[in-house]
C-alpha cells in the first residue's frame, strides 16, 4: 500500500527542512574560511536558506506537523581547512539542498510543488556559482547510483 499524498507531502516537507537546518550551518563554517571576494555570496545564500527554513517551518505546521529541530551541530561531510573547501562545501550543501527539493517537487501538490522547484533552481543556481559547472540533472545527481 502507497503512502497518502498528505503524508508524503509532510514527510517531504520534514526533509526539506532538515536540509535546510544542515545548510544554515554548513554556511556557518563557509563564511568563516570562504574567500574574502566571495563573503557576499556566502551571506546572501545563508540568509536565503533562513528564509526556505523559517517559510517551512511554517508550512509543516500548516499541515498541523510538528516542524523537526536543527541539530546542535552537523557532521561535515569532509574537512573545511582553508578556502577552497570552504567552496566545495557550499557546492555540496546547495547539491544536498537540491536533492530534498526535488523530492519534495515529486510529493507536493499545488503552490508548494510551484515553490519547491523554485526552491530547487535557486539551489542548483548556486550549486553552479560555487562549482564552476552544472550537473545534468541538478536535484538528482546523488541519486543516480540508487534504486
Amino acid at each position: 500500500m502507497t503512502e497518502r499524498a498528505p503524508v508524503r507531502e509532510l514527510k517531504a516537507l520534514q526533509a526539506a527542512l532538515a536540509a535546510e537546518h544542515a545548510a544554515v550551518y554548513g554556511y556557518g563554517v563557509v563564511g568563516g574560511r570562504v574567500p574574502k571576494g566571495r563573503r557576499t555570496e556566502a551571506q546572501a545564500a545563508y540568509d536565503a536558506h533562513r528564509a526556505r527554513r523559517d517559510a517551512l517551518v511554517r508550512e509543516v505546521r500548516d499541515l498541523d506537523g510538528t516542524p523537526v529541530s536543527a541539530a546542535a551541530a552537523y557532521a561535515l561531510p569532509f574537512p573545511v581547512p582553508d578556502p577552497a573547501s570552504a567552496v566545495r562545501l557550499a557546492a555540496d550543501l546547495e547539491d544536498r539542498v537540491a536533492g530534498v527539493y526535488s523530492d519534495l517537487v515529486r510529493a507536493a501538490t499545488g503552490e508548494r510543488r510551484g515553490t519547491a522547484a523554485e526552491a530547487l533552481r535557486e539551489a542548483a543556481v548556486r550549486a553552479v556559482r560555487w562549482r564552476g559547472e552544472s550537473v545534468a540533472f541538478p536535484g538528482l545527481a546523488e541519486r543516480a547510483g540508487t534504486a
